[in-house]
């Protein structure tokens, strides 16, 4: 459920763009999230169709760039991804800890319409 609130503001953030380019319209919005964050893509994509109703985001379709958790082996020094059910380093075997990535939520870009059309 706290999809609804990430959404809430990656509405907000795309309407802000909207606004500061003087576009009446935006077309696609591009974010990344990821895999730590537990936030589910189709969730918030349920939220972004309620919540931008009546904005300029209304209609504008989402695409979602996952990242997958990466871990970095302290033995080795290898980063690596996090196997499924596992923290084990693939190189040494030694557990790893996790890195930052996997951790972003974040609108990457905007694609507006434009005006003229």
């Amino acid at each position: 459920m706290h999809e609804y609130s990430v959404t809430k503001r990656i509405v907000k953030i795309i309407n802000g763009a909207a606004a500061e380019h003087r576009a009446e319209r935006v077309k696609t919005a591009f974010l990344v999230i990821g895999e730590n964050t537990c936030i589910i893509p189709e969730s918030v994509q349920m939220y972004f169709d309620m919540i931008a109703k009546g904005t300029p985001s209304e209609g504008a379709v989402l695409k979602v760039r996952a990242v997958k958790a990466e871990m970095r082996c302290p033995s080795c020094g290898k980063n690596f991804i996090r196997p499924r059910f596992s923290f084990e380093c693939p190189v040494c075997g030694a557990l790893g800890s996790p890195t930052d990535v996997g951790n972003e939520c974040y609108v990457e870009r905007v694609e507006l319409f434009d005006n003229a059309l």
